[in-house]
């Protein structure tokens, strides 16, 4: 269970690294960094002890194909993307206190500590398998470095660990027709010597640990996923692989072998606290291994696995470590109703919007907060943003700012008035205002984001429902010492906006705290109505946010359909395989079918369990078209079935067969079926 916050003496917060073979985009910003940046910035206003660390993640196949592709080295990939998202994230104001990379000295030495901590301590399993291997380069190959056909879909295009299509993970031995990305040629299996984190022994632990222990303080999401996993069974896990790029394996026998970058990337995240205390002349230690230091993992679903099982179960065997009290983990965010790809440019990059939307780093902070993926998947549009922008930031919190600093200027000469006799609406308005920083303190330690936010709105429109009521523009005519007391009032609030804004939209709380002559303030000043002296002289007004032209907004749409048009043109048909002989082709038995039961199989996405009549026989067959096809849709649906393909078992099911499907250049799959109601049993010719 987590602790309460008074026992903590220090956070460590962690928001995961991000892959240098690209730059940032928001998907990434709402999922991870904007949440990791609001918490830590809150801690530091209560005056906390804190460590907000971030770093890019620098090893790993994808970064080495990447640089084959542009004939670079690997250094020269992760460099340029390095340079990239640092300067974004700076310029968008994520506020690290250390930004480091896994490619440094620090981290090398870090994380070869750690495997040799394990390793002497005989936590690994060594084991010897068969892997693929290409003659013509003389290596091994990483799964990302081998293709094939997947056997659960016929994705001709699946990778040796996942197929992208239908969502499978795999071994690169499951796949159909196998080859080298690096040759084409077929590769050879060869044995190879590895080493494994046993996770299966944790198990136990884990789900006391997890399961027991952080019931009612995870979110749903995560604990649900870690649940699933651990019901169904953990394995042992590779921890080391055959690269020549990464963090050297650093024992006898281990040349051409470096760490797994699942199992030196969180490492990176010690390594960027040990560069941060060595700058800052203090002790690393105590963020990682006092009990009385609270460790919280900012990441997305993607990583929940491996910050919720695989690094504590790293963590609890070395000894010495603390474990992370949460890992409040988002899910994914949508760009315009489809899925953020990078391979198909459909995104928002970030350094791209700091140059079109200048001096606006507030108004996507808003809106990604506003709308983040916090239990389910979220979607961003550019007309949401703009009306985010304009109904809201614009028209409700730097609307009351104005009006306030505006009334106050033309009425005071901007000078804070003295609060007069207060009536029943001044004396509840005053009391509203103590509420709203234990009320966004609450929603804030629940890693409840979005609530937070709104809270710190309602403030807002407190103060704007306050002005609308007493309207000061009528009443000073006949009672200016009542106008004295409405703007006081008003400016007290706009104080308090000023701090409780700070974690969130940083750049305008800077530029109020500015406009009303004082220096920003911690959170135990929030609340109170006296922030500012009677007489206190206020800078000139300035607007905070600004309206958001349509032409603005329509220019980021066009360019998204520009992508659009660009990536429908890119889609050429696959070219023709290698030809084949008649006889070959005669080999296969397709048949027109019917399927009779269809059900999906528990624990997937994408794969339904179908029983199909061929005319031959009533068989099993596991298809991966539950994105498509609902399973009481499909009963008594006509198909074509390739019934002499050899049985496989997929997810403890034997699949006799495969259903014959067409994909399309989006992806999407349908059945191929016979034009007429031929019998089960037909052949198609």
């Amino acid at each position: 269970m987590e602790q309460n916050q008074s026992k903590f003496k220090r956070y460590t917060v962690t928001s995961a690294l991000p892959y240098a073979n690209g730059p940032i985009h928001i998907g990434h910003l709402a999922g991870v960094y904007i949440p990791a940046d609001i918490y830590s910035r809150y801690l530091r206003l209560k005056g906390k002890d804190v460590v907000f660390i971030g770093g890019s993640d620098e090893h790993g196949v994808p970064i080495t194909i990447k640089a084959k592709q542009q004939n670079v080295s690997p250094q020269q990939i992760v460099d340029k993307y390095h340079r990239i998202i640092k300067k974004s994230f700076e310029d968008f104001g994520i506020s690290f206190d250390v930004y480091s990379r896994t490619s440094n000295k620090t981290h090398h030495e870090t994380a070869s500590e750690f495997f040799k901590t394990l390793y002497d301590k005989g936590e690994f399993i060594e084991k010897t398998n068969e892997h693929f291997y290409d003659p013509d380069q003389q290596q091994f190959l990483a799964d990302r470095y081998i293709t094939g056909t997947c056997p659960h879909c016929g994705n001709e295009k699946a990778y040796g660990d996942q197929c992208e299509n239908c969502g499978t993970s795999l071994n690169a031995t499951d796949l159909i027709n196998p080859k080298s990305a690096l040759t084409g040629n077929t590769p050879k299996l060869k044995d190879t010597k590895h080493w494994y984190l046993p996770l299966d022994k944790y198990e136990n632990w884990l789900r006391e640990w997890i399961i027991v222990g952080h019931k009612n303080d995870w979110k749903s999401n995560v604990y649900g996923q870690c649940k699933s996993w651990i019901d169904q069974g953990l394995q042992a896990r590779a921890v080391t692989r055959d690269l020549d790029w990464g963090v050297k394996v650093p024992i006898e026998g281990a040349d051409g072998k470096v760490l797994y970058v699942w199992f030196d990337a969180p490492i990176g995240y010690i390594s960027a606290t040990k560069e941060w205390a060595a700058e800052k002349g203090i002790d690393w230690e105590p963020y990682w291994k006092n009990e009385d230091t609270k460790m919280l993992h900012f990441i997305g679903k993607d990583n929940i696995v491996f910050h919720c099982i695989i690094f504590p179960s790293m963590l609890k065997r070395e000894g010495t470590y603390i474990l992370p009290e949460n890992v409040p983990a988002n899910e994914f965010l949508n760009l315009e109703n489809d899925k953020i790809s990078t391979s198909r440019n459909w995104a928002v990059w970030l350094h791209k919007y700091l140059e079109e939307f200048p001096g606006k780093q507030d108004v996507l902070r808003y809106v990604l907060c506003a709308n983040a993926p916090e239990t389910k998947d979220n979607d961003f549009t550019w007309k949401d943003f703009q009306a985010r922008n304009n109904n809201e930031l614009l028209a409700i919190f730097g609307n009351f700012v104005n009006r306030t600093l505006v009334l106050t200027q033309k009425y005071f000469d901007g000078r804070v008035p003295a609060l007069g006799e207060l009536t029943a609406l001044d004396t509840s308005v005053l009391n509203e205002i103590k509420r709203y920083p234990d009320s966004i303190s609450k929603s804030l330690e629940h890693y409840r984001f979005r609530e937070a936010l709104n809270e710190l709105m309602n403030l807002a429109r407190l103060g704007n429902k306050y002005l609308t009521e007493t309207e000061p523009w009528k009443v000073f005519k006949i009672d200016e010492e009542r106008v004295k007391t409405i703007l006081n009032i008003s400016l007290q609030i706009c104080a308090n906006l000023a701090i409780l804004s700070s974690p969130f939209l940083p750049f305008s709380s800077e530029k109020l705290f500015r406009m009303l002559n004082i220096d920003s303030m911690p959170w135990n000043k929030s609340g109170r109505d006296d922030l500012l002296a009677n007489g206190h002289e206020l800078n000139k007004p300035e607007l905070l946010f600004e309206k958001i032209e349509d032409n603005q907004i329509q220019a980021q749409i066009q360019k998204l359909l520009d992508t659009k048009i660009e990536n429908d043109n890119n889609k050429n048909a696959n070219p023709q395989k290698e030809d084949i002989s008649f006889d070959d082709f005669v080999k296969m038995d397709i048949r027109t079918a019917t399927i009779i039961e269809a059900e999906k199989v528990p624990k997937t996405k994408k794969l339904l369990k179908l029983i199909v009549d061929t005319g031959i026989d009533k068989r099993t067959i596991v298809s991966g078209i539950a994105e498509y096809y609902k399973p009481e849709d499909i009963i008594g649906q006509k198909v074509s079935v390739l019934i002499n393909l050899s049985s496989r078992k997929l997810k403890g099911i034997e699949s006799q067969g495969m259903i014959l499907t067409a994909k399309s250049a989006e992806g999407e799959l349908c059945f191929v079926q016979p034009s007429n109601d031929f019998d089960n049993g037909s052949e198609v010719k």
